[in-house]
């Protein structure tokens, strides 16, 4: 181990130490832009052919970006810019001496296919954030808002502008109108905003750009040139109302005696959205009843490890300007707000008796939030955000018409505050965030006002029960985060930190210390214990990482991060696991020039370690991986890895520290040319530990095709096998001692996502989305937990003989000591998850920013027959199973005023 240690420093030591700055300092370019005054504002249809156009002069000279940084390009490009009180206009050439091939692929909005050229506006100057604006040969319009110096790309942000092309002789053309009130600048006299125009030739795959950036710069908008001339334009304050109306019918299979499920439902809603500029910079967003309904149904996962699964944000309230209440800290993947907390499933208990039939909802009711956002000329980056979710009851009825109700989830507050500040020309800032989460809890039973004399102990006929005592009260998050670069951006130091503070009954707080992200009744931990007194935790987290981020070939960084005990996020952020100190150190190294085997490669390596707050050594990982961009767009990824030390706190589930046989991993995927109307990708993971401990092994292929340019469609069918020794199982007593049950499992899982999308025209699109998921895990071999840490795997459990566990009426019976009498019980844990999911929705944009939809949504989930293969799951449980059905008809209307 000592020699690897001894490689990584002689590795490692010349990249920090002896790497070269070999950025050159690149000239700014500068284009002025000229008022209309009087003249009357060009026709947008794609044609440069109005008068007006006259007033403001060509520029062009791009230069290529990619894959051959700072050549001409194979094709020139040039365009001019005009600017009323109201709009920015901008028309385009790009020159084409073969225009029957070029690609005009229609797609969705900000599908981004075929050729395309892009706006990007840096208004606030800032040289962080920007806006972009694209419109392709085929005239489909693309909008992103820019963050993190053009690391994050937000397509979720969609503006009101026009824009149209044509294709002629000499190419194509389009003609771009952007409202002002849809950009966010200061008051100055004169505006000086950061620009930068970009145009891809989609069969040669060519980026080039009226601003040279260079392929080893530190970053993106950091690097635009500038668009001077915006004189006297009045900031523009923002006032959109969108009212929507929903009907929507779901069908089902009839239930035989079950009230709550006849057959079908219909609901009629309706909302309101808004959109109000506060001023130019910050803007208030405001939400009445909103729907979410045309929205994409969620990936099926499972997770065997019982930790929560994260699924993105795809409700298009909260993921505009998300990037401003963005606080990702540790590992990049916890972070203090995450929005799929507001309007989560709820979280309430009951007993349910037997003959009783049950309507509970599946998601809370979200009544109202407010959003105000915004980023101002002199740096403030400022979110608020504040939303209420409705109190929820199940509805529970008997076999003779007895109706009770519980309350599954409380009235909830949840409130996000977010700043961040500028500093030092843009190279610096600071900020800090505050959430809250407060729930109305009430008492413990609630007496129906109905049937106030109701004896809540007997049949409960007439009642509503309030079983919410395990949720906390209030949970409050505070955090600071830093980021300063210097050296012309080359070089980074970043840190944060993050304070965490629950409230809640006894109840609440114990449930909070035995769950899985703390554990804190681990049988061997010295620094954490549970005591059931306890009405609050308070914890902490945070990093500090520092590296090169542009300039030369090399991008490396370092840095510790840490999640306390105590620390508590889930009540509105994301938290998978406390009590872990890690450090890394990881660095790139990027082929920056063409030959002519490559148009593009990487190489990465990276090392880190584990440690919890007792200080137990728990990991050490190194993993080496590259990737090459061919020069006929095919590409392939290569990685591998070693983890010579695996402990784990979380495994035994509140047991003792548990340790994994050393284990080794690669993948490989290689894939064609995705500019191709048919393209693939293929790929396979194989880790597998010593001594045949565990292994896992996913196939992954993707395939797409586009026979012509309003269709396409994919298919991406996965398969994983994940075979292991020692699965946890369940936990029971032998004698008064704890005992931990693991066995060897066969585990196979089934996934297909299938993807079609028609596009009438630009505004007018069809799309479909299925996924059918099937796994399956078969238990043998049971064993229980000798000893947990021991390196030899025959030492860590020990296996039952055929005289010690028997198995009748789906349950296993142990006779541990052989003296004829049954010690414990468990029941059988083999299962078969299946479930499919498919949306098909017509989106039809008739005006600008108003939408129609028509949904049709399809679900099935059920537990198949472990013993049957995969295959013969899809057809029983899905394929000849009634569906649930979903038929939704959404219309928005999106007053500009």
């Amino acid at each position: 181990m000592k020699y690897l240690h001894h490689f990584l420093v002689l590795f490692l030591f010349p990249i920090f130490s002896i790497a070269q700055d070999s950025t050159k300092v690149v000239t700014k370019r500068i284009y002025t832009t000229k008022p209309l005054n009087n003249n009357e504002a060009p026709n947008i249809d794609g044609i440069i052919d109005d008068s007006s156009w006259d007033i403001a002069e060509w520029t062009g000279d791009f230069i290529e970006s990619q894959p051959d940084e700072n050549t001409p390009p194979d094709q020139q490009t040039k365009f001019k810019i005009l600017y009323d009180q109201k709009y920015l206009y901008v028309a385009y050439r790009c020159y084409d001496k073969e225009p029957s091939k070029i690609e005009k692929r229609l797609s969705r909005r900000d599908g981004f296919a075929g050729d395309r050229i892009t706006i990007i506006l840096d208004t606030y100057h800032d040289k962080r954030t920007a806006f972009s604006f694209t419109i392709t040969a085929a005239g489909v319009k693309g909008d992103e808002f820019v963050s993190q110096n053009g690391d994050n790309w937000d397509e979720s942000w969609n503006p009101i502008w026009y824009a149209a092309s044509k294709i002629d002789a000499e190419g194509w053309t389009a003609e771009v109108k952007i409202p002002l009130s849809q950009l966010k600048f200061g008051n100055d006299k004169e505006q000086i905003w950061g620009f930068q125009v970009t145009r891809l030739i989609f069969r040669k795959d060519e980026r080039s750009g009226w601003q040279r950036i260079p392929a080893d710069a530190p970053g993106f908008v950091s690097e635009f040139g500038e668009l001077h001339g915006l004189i006297d334009i009045e900031p523009q304050k923002q006032l959109e109302i969108q009212p929507f109306a929903v009907t929507q019918l779901d069908t089902y299979p009839e239930e035989e005696g079950n009230p709550f499920r006849d057959g079908q439902d219909f609901k009629l809603n309706g909302g309101l959205d808004a959109k109000i500029g506060v001023t130019n910079d910050l803007t208030l967003d405001l939400t009445v009843n909103p729907d979410f309904g045309q929205v994409e149904a969620d990936p099926a996962a499972i997770a065997l490890d019982g930790f929560q699964i994260f699924f993105r944000e795809q409700r298009p309230f909260f993921v505009e300007n998300k990037n401003i209440f963005d606080y990702r800290f540790a590992n990049g993947f916890d972070n203090v707000f995450y929005s799929r907390r507001i309007g989560r499933n709820p979280q309430g208990s009951f007993t349910e008796l037997d003959g009783e039939f049950v309507d509970s909802p599946t998601n809370t009711t979200m009544l109202g939030a407010a959003k105000f956002s915004g980023k101002t000329k002199n740096g403030w980056s400022i979110g608020v955000l504040e939303s209420v979710t409705e109190r929820e009851i199940a509805k529970i009825e008997d076999e003779n018409g007895n109706r009770r109700e519980a309350v599954v989830e409380p009235l909830t507050n949840y409130f996000v505050g977010r700043i961040q500040k500028d500093f030092n020309e843009r190279n610096t800032y600071i900020g800090g965030i505050f959430t809250s989460t407060n729930r109305s809890l009430g008492d413990p039973f609630e007496i129906d006002e109905e049937n106030p004399n109701t004896d809540q102990t007997s049949e409960l006929v007439g009642t509503r029960e309030n079983n919410l005592n395990i949720l906390r009260k209030s949970a409050y998050t505070g955090g600071l985060d830093f980021r300063h670069n210097w050296k012309n951006r080359k070089y980074f130091i970043e840190g944060n930190i993050v304070t965490s503070h629950v409230e809640g009954s006894k109840e609440a707080i114990e449930e909070t210390q035995n769950e899985l992200t703390h554990l804190f009744q681990r049988v061997d931990a010295d620094h954490v214990s549970v005591d059931p007194n306890r009405t609050s935790l308070t914890g902490t987290g945070g990093k500090l990482v520092g590296g090169r981020s542009g300039g030369g070939n090399w991008r490396y960084n370092a840095g510790v991060f840490w999640r306390s005990p105590e620390l508590e996020l889930n009540d509105v952020g994301f938290l998978r696991q406390a009590d872990e100190i890690r450090q890394f150190v990881n660095a790139r190294y990027l082929f920056l020039k063409p030959t002519k085997l490559y148009r593009r490669a990487n190489i990465f390596v990276e090392q880190f370690s584990t440690y919890d707050f007792e200080g137990n050594y728990n990991r050490i990982q190194y993993e080496f991986n590259g990737f090459i961009n061919y020069k006929n767009n095919w590409w392939t990824e290569l990685g591998f890895g070693h983890k010579p030390r695996i402990f784990t706190n979380t495994f035994l589930r509140g047991g003792p520290r548990w340790r994994f046989s050393d284990e080794n991993f690669v993948f490989l995927f290689f894939g064609s040319d995705q500019r191709k109307k048919f393209n693939f990708t293929i790929g396979h993971v194989n880790a597998s530990a010593q001594q045949n401990n565990f292994s896992f092994q996913r196939y992954v292929l993707r395939l797409n095709y586009q026979p012509f340019d309003a269709f396409s469609m994919s298919v991406n069918p996965e398969f994983e096998r994940n075979p292991n020794k020692t699965q946890y199982v369940t936990e029971t007593d032998f004698n008064g001692t704890p005992r931990y049950i693991t066995a060897r499992i066969d585990q196979q899982t089934l996934s297909a996502s299938i993807r079609l999308n028609y596009n009438i025209n630009p505004n007018l699109t069809i799309q479909y989305y299925g996924q059918p998921f099937i796994s399956r895990g078969r238990y043998t071999d049971f064993n229980y937990v000798n000893n947990p840490i021991a390196k030899d795997l025959a030492e860590r459990v020990t296996l039952y003989d055929q005289n010690q566990i028997s198995f009748a009426n789906e349950e296993y019976s142990v006779d541990e000591n052989r003296d004829g009498t049954v010690d414990y019980t468990f029941d059988d844990p083999d299962f078969a998850f299946v479930q499919f999911r498919s949306n098909l929705v017509l989106r039809w944009e008739y005006i600008p920013g108003s939408e129609i939809f028509l949904v049709w949504s399809q679900g099935i989930t059920g537990d198949g027959v472990p013993s049957d293969h995969l295959f013969r799951s899809l057809n029983n449980q899905i394929l000849d199973q009634q569906p649930d059905n979903t038929f939704l008809i959404k219309a928005t209307y999106r007053f500009v005023l």
